[in-house]
């Protein structure tokens, strides 16, 4: 059986797993109603449908 021959050091060990750790860019599709982009599975901020369906009534800042 493999044995290393000294321990592996923390600052090697963090710099390896740090590789798979980085943050993705959310994916965002277009929404069906008004084209606002938003992330999938989400109810629009802008409109509020979501999958076709009025689910929320946006209040408007303006």
């Amino acid at each position: 059986m493999a044995v290393p021959r000294s321990k592996t050091s923390k600052a090697v060990t963090k710099r390896r797993q740090s590789i798979n750790m980085k943050l993705k860019a959310p994916q965002l599709t277009e929404c069906s109603n008004c084209g606002n982009l938003i992330q999938s599975h989400r109810v629009c901020p802008k409109c509020g449908f979501y999958r076709g369906r009025q689910i929320i009534t946006p209040e408007s800042n303006g």
